[in-house]
């Protein structure tokens, strides 16, 4: 169990931060934020990739890791665009 959450964390991690250096510019967002977009992206990428039968295949699963990285990043995104305009608007 302590085992999962701790996979779990660097999976997001990983993916969290591939997903930061995919979005061009600035995302003035916190890690504990990126490791949770990175969490979301990659549950999201593996159900996309079991809905296109791509989750599991011989060798590495690239197309499902671009899933991932490409929900993820689509995440920082809309993340840095609703942070960006709060910011903005207050001062």
């Amino acid at each position: 169990m302590i085992g999962d959450i701790i996979w779990i964390l660097i999976i997001g991690t990983v993916i969290g931060l591939l997903a930061r250096l995919v979005v061009p510019g600035r995302q003035p967002i916190p890690m504990w934020l990126t490791v949770l977009i990175g969490i979301v992206g990659a549950l999201v990428g593996n159900w996309l990739a079991s809905l296109l039968g791509v989750r599991s295949t011989a060798g590495v699963d690239w197309i499902r890791h671009i899933l991932q990285v490409g929900v993820a990043a689509a995440g920082v995104a809309a993340t840095v665009g609703v942070l960006g305009s709060r910011r903005s608007t207050r001062g």
